[in-house]
């Protein structure tokens, strides 16, 4: 009797088991079976295609652009965008495949929304400031920026980060929110760059001698423009110093490698005229 107790009482006829009941039930759960496995076979076809399809949609979404000479950031953004929400829609579709209802489905979603919003609250300030980078433009990929701290070359524009390649090859990724909120130099929108030098000497030394000298370094690198004229002079008369500074003007793709000649020839003609650098200033030693 305790066997018979825990057995569906539609499989009992009076107290006994009946076989044709039990039959049918089993029948049904076969059909139950396999519908739920021509389902998880249908489904699994259509991720695959479904992963395949969304690869080639963005494919052709990227070609398309690129006929319509669309920005590299603008691509960048748009890419993600396709791809985010193509892969929400195959979710869904897999979902609905299954058998669970949409709109059962989407009350969980709402029942849940408030602490969904709460959590991705960060993540919709990003996609904001994604919208905003796109629309203002402070920078494109390819070019060279430092915000937040970081100094790097942007890689890609998603609708939540901006990658950045730092020089040491670190890969940064940046949160749109911040950065579009916040301060940007761009080192790439110029073709042109200036390039400041100051050095600092005791009063009594030769600034003529030194103008000269400086004049001489800088009239040996062909590589710095003389539109505008390469600048030498004294900036600034300090308590025990004076500043004399050089300003020239180079391609923005040559301004670190000058910058390292220039100093570095600007030391080598300072050794051969006999001026040094103390721990804290440059001073003219005279020549007996």
């Amino acid at each position: 009797m305790m066997f018979l107790d825990v057995i569906p009482a539609e499989v009992l006829q009076n107290g006994e088991l009946s076989v044709s009941r039990i039959d049918n039930l089993l029948g049904q759960l076969f059909d139950h079976a396999i519908v739920l496995g021509q389902k998880i076979i249908l489904a699994a076809i259509i991720f695959f295609v479904g992963r395949w399809l969304i690869g080639w949609l963005r494919k052709l979404i990227g070609r398309f652009l690129e006929k319509r000479h669309i920005e590299s950031t603008v691509k960048s953004f748009l890419d993600s965008l396709a791809n985010i929400t193509l892969q929400i829609t195959l979710f869904l579709l897999i979902v609905n495949i299954l058998g669970f209802s949409l709109t059962s489905f989407a009350a969980i979603l709402a029942a849940a929304g408030l602490a969904i919003g709460m959590a991705m609250k960060d993540n919709l300030s990003n996609f904001a400031g994604g919208i905003m980078i796109l629309i203002n433009k402070p920078f494109k990929i390819g070019d060279r920026i430092v915000a937040q701290g970081m100094d790097g070359v942007v890689q890609s524009i998603g609708i939540l980060y901006t990658v950045l390649l730092t020089g040491d090859n670190r890969t940064i990724f940046m949160p749109n929110g911040p950065l579009s909120t916040g301060s940007i130099t761009n080192y790439s929108t110029q073709n042109e760059r200036r390039i400041d030098i100051t050095l600092s000497v005791s009063y009594g030394a030769d600034i003529l001698q030194v103008k000269d000298i400086l004049s001489s370094v800088i009239s040996k690198e062909a590589k710095i423009k003389q539109s505008p004229a390469p600048f030498v002079g004294v900036t600034m008369l300090n308590n025990g110093t004076i500043d004399v500074t050089i300003r020239v003007w180079v391609d923005s793709s040559d301004y670190a490698s000058i910058n390292v000649s220039l100093n570095e020839a600007i030391y080598s003609a300072f050794i051969e005229n006999a001026i040094y650098a103390s721990a804290t200033v440059a001073v003219k030693m005279l020549k007996d």
